[in-house]
């Protein structure tokens, strides 16, 4: 016997190995829907709120355009052609938990909001809000049957007949 490993048993699992996470191919494409029209409308809230002499509009500006990027960069790096590690930083972005987008983006979106609380701000990132939240839900998993419920219920034995005995 060899000491040598097979090459493919020391490579990282691919995305397309990895995504068994529970979610149906059209939620898929929902969540990613959702960035990239996220991704959009943050931009061009982004830059409509950098239309003022008001810093703090400015700063909440910038950051939804950063946002966008980074939004349109891990759901459609297609759209990024011109970024040299776009294809790099959408598998790494395809490798993280659902839980895990859901904080990020929900975070993301808030965070300008934080900045400056103006309609611009709340509704240019409420599609992207809108996309962690998807994230999240699909996160929680599929919802249980009642079937498995009742049997569930049947095996825990009810508290109040024990304390009455």
């Amino acid at each position: 016997m060899s000491s040598v490993e097979p090459e493919n048993m020391t490579q990282e699992p691919t995305a397309a190995e990895s995504k068994d996470d529970g979610m149906t191919w059209w939620y898929r494409w929902l969540c990613r829907l959702a960035g990239i029209l996220g991704g959009f409308s943050c931009a061009v809230a982004g830059l409509w709120s950098c239309v003022t002499i008001n810093p703090l509009n400015i700063a909440a500006g910038v950051l939804m355009m950063l946002n966008a990027f980074v939004l349109v960069l891990c759901e459609a790096p297609f759209c990024c052609q011109f970024v040299e590690f776009a294809n790099t930083v959408s598998e790494k972005a395809d490798r993280l938990k659902s839980w895990q987008k859901a904080a990020f983006y929900c975070g993301m979106a808030l965070l300008p909001i934080f900045i400056s609380f103006t309609f611009t701000t709340l509704f240019g990132n409420a599609i992207a809000f809108a996309s962690g939240v998807l994230y999240g839900l699909s996160a929680l998993g599929k919802k249980g049957d009642a079937i498995s419920y009742a049997k569930l219920q049947k095996q825990q034995p009810d508290e109040e007949k024990l304390t009455a005995t």
